[in-house]
C-alpha cells in the first residue's frame, strides 16, 4: 500500500511512501439500536460488506498510555449487510505501520464510528503468502 506525503518545503513535490497493512480475524459484535451517541454523526442503521465506514479503537494494553484508533476496512463472508445488535466473524485491515504495536491475537477493541457502536475481540493475525497481509 502506498500513500503520498506532501513536501511542505516544496509545493510541487511528493513522495511516495510505502505503509504496511495488517490483517486480522475477530469476533464483533455491534451495540443494539439506541441514541445517536453524536447527533452529527448518528449510528447507521447497516453496515455493508467491506465497510470503511467504522474505526477499532483500542483500549490501553500494559505499557500503554494511550487509546489508539485505526481506520479499517471489515468484511465478512456473506454478502448481507450487518445491523445493529447483530454478532459475526470478520476480517479486519488496518493500514497502519504502528498497528503491529497495537493489535494482536487476544485484543479487545471498540468499533467506533462518531462514539461507540460495537465491540471485539481479535482471534489471530492473517498471513498470506508465507508474510503478513
Amino acid at each position: 500500500m502506498s500513500k503520498y506525503l506532501h513536501d511542505a518545503n516544496d509545493s510541487h513535490s511528493w513522495q511516495v511512501i510505502a505503509v504496511r497493512r495488517a490483517r486480522f480475524r475477530a469476533i464483533i459484535t455491534l451495540d443494539p439500536a439506541g441514541p445517536p451517541a453524536s447527533v452529527l454523526h448518528p449510528p447507521a442503521q447497516q453496515y455493508l460488506n467491506h465497510t470503511r465506514s467504522l474505526v477499532v479503537r483500542t483500549y490501553p494494553r500494559q505499557g500503554d498510555r494511550c487509546t489508539r484508533y485505526f481506520p479499517a476496512e471489515i468484511c465478512w463472508d456473506t454478502e448481507q449487510p450487518l445491523h445493529p445488535g447483530d454478532h459475526a466473524i470478520v476480517t479486519i485491515t488496518v493500514t497502519d505501520d504502528q498497528a503491529d504495536a497495537h493489535l494482536g491475537a487476544g485484543q479487545q477493541f471498540a468499533l467506533w464510528s462518531g462514539g461507540d457502536v460495537g465491540h471485539g475481540i481479535l482471534t489471530r493475525k492473517v498471513y498470506t503468502d508465507h508474510s503478513p497481509s
